[in-house]
């Protein structure tokens, strides 16, 4: 009876902090002269060459959008929540492998939240994950359909992961105790919803053009804050 009172007061006091939450909303862009697409090699598996019928298929490590802006940024909440609890999200995070690449390049989980693994490709896949801080771990997925669900124990920004078989596939994992995290999309765009009134510093991590941080303070009562990044090209 204790515990059930317990997690109805918890479950009403983050409801009652996230009714007077706020957002953070903004774009990375990039300045300088757009890098050049890299192509992926994929000759070594033929199986991976003729999914795309021989075509050319470019890298996601640098994807600079038309309108000048940086694709697959990871934008998450990096101080301000210090000591704050929040449940876990009720949906599990998908990572998935079509094409012989990683869909999609990053995203983030919270501590423990299952994040199923999917193997669309026709074909073996070797999923090897390396996080520092949590146990590591390396699976084969040796047909289509195949799946597996598996989490992290601790915060980690960011994890990598890898395949085994195909050299050019890789993601990232951002790992957070917190669900206030973004990734930027194919216009550049971001929004972290749900922010709990606060002053927070605020990190947007690129794997190739490095990090930027910035201090937001967000207000009470549906309050929208701004944060625009820009990332300089050589």
């Amino acid at each position: 009876m204790i515990n059930n009172i317990s997690k109805l007061v918890l479950c009403f006091l983050f409801i009652t902090a996230t009714a007077f939450a706020g957002s953070i909303t903004g774009k990375v862009s990039f300045k300088g002269n757009k890098p050049v697409p890299q192509k992926i090699k994929m000759s070594s598996d033929q199986k991976c060459l003729k999914i795309h019928s021989g075509k050319d298929v470019e890298s996601d490590q640098v994807v600079v959008n038309s309108n000048s802006t940086v694709r697959w940024v990871f934008v998450y909440v990096k101080k301000g929540l210090e000591g704050k609890k929040f449940p876990q999200p009720k949906t599990k995070a998908v990572l998935d492998q079509q094409g012989c690449t990683y869909h999609p390049h990053v995203l983030g989980v919270m501590v423990n939240q299952p994040l199923e693994i999917v193997n669309n490709d026709p074909l073996m896949h070797n999923v090897h994950a390396l996080p520092k801080n949590s146990p590591q771990f390396n699976i084969a997925q040796i047909s289509k359909g195949k799946k597996n669900s598996k989490s992290f124990a601790k915060p980690e920004t960011m994890v990598r992961v890898k395949c085994d078989v195909h050299s050019w596939m890789g993601a990232w994992v951002g790992v957070l105790d917190h669900p206030f995290f973004a990734v930027s999309d194919d216009k550049g765009n971001f929004t972290i919803k749900d922010l709990p009134a606060g002053e927070y510093e605020i990190e947007a991590w690129h794997e190739t053009l490095g990090t930027q941080t910035m201090k937001v303070t967000v207000g009470a009562s549906d309050d929208t804050k701004t944060a625009d990044f820009t990332f300089q090209g050589k």
